[in-house]
């Protein structure tokens, strides 16, 4: 059984380079690639800049992930945004990590155990939608804490577990500093995602653990993905390595 997952900050829908909000370039990028799950980071809801848009509910139902959950990170004056998963198969028990480090800005990780069809039966696995800070100090804290939570405690090695988000990872460092010591894998070599119009910076990550391997991880490089928000996609095709 195989599946994709694309992992992408949109930016509230608003352009890298034009400024200009199109939720509708958004919607292209991701069915365009065709994901079994969106890891999505800066989703507005209610925020005036986005026209009042709910754009979670609004994405899954443009691009068919009818089954989805969001995390509220950053409240505004008017309205707030964060984090949503957006997929083809259930979601269940969402949970909802608060990642802050004090005074910085609010960040957060969603949990979620995704339900996989896999021939006459499926598979459960546990996905984990992030976005992380723009220290270094603060990053590694922040996936540090995330380890310690009880969910990963309770998990065994062999259940399979995605991370993916904006790591915010300027500098590369964080797969042999914090990942892979706790027991996690890239999906694939670091490849750049930020800015979208030129990228230098590979800031998105997907890591893996359990019974899964990545067949292609890739980077969108649409005339509508560079510029549909500040980010390009990252996109990950996985296989399950047990039946």
């Amino acid at each position: 059984m195989h599946f994709r997952l694309l992992s992408y900050n949109i930016h509230k829908g608003i352009g890298g380079v034009d400024r200009r909000y199109d939720l509708g370039r958004i919607t292209a990028t991701i069915r365009h690639y065709q994901p079994d799950v969106a890891f999505l980071q800066e989703v507005d809801s209610g925020v005036p800049r986005s026209r009042g848009h709910d754009q979670t509910e609004l994405l899954a139902e443009a691009t068919g992930l009818q089954h989805f959950t969001y995390q509220r990170n950053v409240r505004l004056r008017v309205g707030h945004y964060g984090n949503a998963i957006l997929s083809r198969y259930p979601l269940e028990d969402p949970t909802h990590i608060d990642l802050t480090f004090r005074p910085k800005k609010r960040r957060g990780a969603l949990l979620a155990r995704w339900r996989v069809p896999v021939g006459k039966h499926s598979k459960t696995m546990t996905l984990v939608n992030l976005h992380i800070g723009l220290s270094g100090i603060e990053r590694q804290w922040q996936l540090r804490r995330l380890f310690r939570i009880s969910h990963f405690a309770e998990l065994r090695n062999r259940v399979p577990l995605v991370i993916g988000g904006d790591f915010n990872d300027f500098w590369n460092s964080l797969g042999w500093r914090v990942m892979q010591p706790a027991g996690f894998e890239p999906a694939g070599p670091a490849v750049r995602t930020f800015p979208a119009r030129l990228p230098l910076r590979p800031l998105d990550k997907v890591f893996f653990r359990g019974d899964l391997r990545p067949l292609h991880t890739y980077v969108g490089h649409t005339d509508v993905a560079r510029q549909a928000s500040d980010h390009l996609p990252l996109i990950v095709d996985f296989e399950f390595t047990r039946k």
